[in-house]
């Protein structure tokens, strides 16, 4: 029987990532909600709700959180909808793609696949378990969210929009759980699978920001501009959901009958064979960490670039559209020594920033995943010492935040210098978007410490970047307090050019990240190394 102790294996699933799935659901329910709350308490009059729509209709919002629906009528829940479910969404696809991730192709790699199979279970019962297991996970979370948001009856969201909103939150995990089932079947490792999945999202991203700016069926050709597409809070559109759904079954059958058709440990896509001699640089340790992640790091160096570029496409709209909005003049403030364009880069830059952030501990963290299949302990049997390893892969690290900054400033300044009558000059978009590097190597500080004093506790780090990306997105519409604000290294970065450049500020983050490089550096030396 294909599906022979299904529900033992399921079990086994559930007891493997409760954990995991615990800390997602009981942030995602608990940062929906508390936004859900915001917004309910911000606005409270028509007029303030009407001046909040004409911001957000113009281009680069649209390109960054989608579409605005019922801006004639903006209500919390609209209001809400708008500026939180894309992003929702796409933790809810972060979230799906590492669990399968995690499931199939890492206890593949692992050997513990194989040890499974030698026991009386079906050839597709693994696979199966890990479908339902991370869909229930998907269904679960965004059912309590929407009861969540029903319970608190919030002026503007409905019981309706609550599920509507919840289940579409689900459907965006559900497509990218088959995603990468896919990838899974195709890949013949775990880092090969995360990255074709993390390409696909966001590629999907870019589809969709361009599209909704600029063509409607090329949006929709993006599961994420097409879950967009439900109006919810406004018209509450079903149809969306039922072709996700739709498109989500026909994946699973995909990656069934791949999976049918390859042998346990190999995948579809062949790998390229290396070459016969090693190159000297490869004999190096950073020559090695290198290589190991090359793929990956070209694929984010090119994302980055691409981010850039389609957000700086939509600046030519901008100009027309500051000139007749009013409120987001007042919301910008005056500059008379900079255009509102450029006092609306400070708000981008940020973003950029911790975006940037992302591929950088990445990469740093690769040496956790090198520690844990006792590849590290092998190197450190030979001459290459402690501080050689966690040296090359920190320093990497920092190149590569600071790599990917660069490229996300010059794709946006070289796309907006196409479409604008009068471009930016290309030092204010530089010294905007460099300012935020000790932000993101003062995290990239914190991952080491973790990683020299208490390795198994490194995944608090993206809890960390999450909560800086609430803070910055999110802090003013929370009424956050200040002192919690200030928790985030990013907020205390000077907003150019609409503020004056502060190096206290710069000095301080540099200072605390010399220090916690040093501290790091200790921890890892005396601690014992798996292996």
């Amino acid at each position: 029987m294909r599906f022979h102790s299904l529900q033992k294996l399921l079990a086994w699933k559930w007891r493997q990532s409760r954990v995991s799935f615990m800390i997602w659901g009981v942030s995602l329910v608990l940062i929906t909600v508390a936004t859900a709350s915001a917004f309910s308490g911000l606005y409270q009059n028509e007029q303030e709700r009407a001046a909040m729509a004409q911001t957000m209709e113009n281009p680069a919002m649209t390109a960054m959180v989608g579409p605005g629906y019922g801006l004639s009528n903006y209500t919390n829940g609209a209001m809400m909808a708008h500026e939180m479910l894309l992003f929702t969404m796409i933790a809810f696809a972060v979230m799906s793609i590492l669990m399968v991730s995690k499931q199939t192709r890492a206890e593949e790699e692992d050997g513990k696949l194989e040890l499974i199979r030698a026991l009386p279970v079906g050839r597709l019962s693994p696979l199966m378990a890990s479908f339902i297991t991370v869909s229930s996970y998907n269904i679960i979370i965004g059912l309590l969210i929407a009861f969540g948001l029903v319970a608190m009856n919030f002026d503007g969201i409905g019981i309706e929009g609550s599920f509507l909103y919840g289940i579409t939150l689900a459907c965006g995990g559900l497509i990218f759980t088959a995603i990468t089932a896919i990838f899974a079947q195709l890949s013949q490792t775990a880092r090969g699978t995360l990255g074709y999945s993390f390409t696909f999202l966001l590629l999907f991203y870019f589809i969709r920001a361009i599209g909704d700016v600029s063509n409607e069926a090329l949006s929709l050709s993006s599961p994420l501009g097409l879950l967009l597409r439900v109006e919810v809070f406004v018209h509450n559109y079903w149809w969306p959901i039922l072709i996700t759904f739709m498109v989500y079954l026909i994946l699973v059958a995909v990656a069934f009958l791949l999976n049918n058709r390859r042998d346990v440990g190999a995948g579809l896509i062949a790998t390229k064979p290396g070459r016969k001699k090693a190159s000297g640089w490869i004999l190096s340790t950073i020559g090695l960490a290198l290589r190991i992640q090359r793929t990956s790091i070209i694929a984010w160096l090119v994302a980055m670039l691409l981010l850039g570029l389609s957000y700086g496409s939509v600046f030519g709209d901008l100009e027309a559209f500051f000139e007749n909005n009013e409120a987001m003049k007042q919301m910008l403030g005056s500059n008379a020594n900079y255009s509102l364009t450029e006092q609306f880069i400070t708000m981008l830059m940020v973003i950029l920033a911790i975006f940037s952030t992302i591929p950088a501990l990445i990469t740093f963290l690769k040496i956790k995943g090198e520690e844990k299949k006792e590849r590290l302990g092998m190197l450190l049997t030979g001459t290459v010492s402690r501080w050689n390893i966690v040296g090359v892969y920190y320093l990497i690290g920092i190149l590569l935040s600071t790599i990917s900054q660069f490229l996300a400033v010059y794709g946006l300044w070289i796309s907006s210098s196409f479409v604008m009558e009068e471009p930016i000059p290309f030092i204010n978009f530089w010294k905007a978007g460099m300012a935020y590097l000790p932000a993101s190597w003062f995290l990239l500080t914190i991952a080491l410490c973790i990683f020299g004093f208490l390795p198994k506790w490194t995944p608090i780090i993206w809890g960390y970047l999450v909560f800086s990306f609430i803070v910055v997105y999110l802090g003013e519409m929370l009424d956050l307090p200040e002192w919690l604000a200030q928790l985030s290294s990013y907020s205390h970065i000077p907003q150019l050019p609409v503020e004056a450049f502060d190096w206290l500020p710069i000095i301080v983050l540099i200072g605390l990240s010399l220090i916690g490089t040093v501290a790091g550096f200790i921890g890892f030396r005396k601690r014992d190394v798996i292996g």
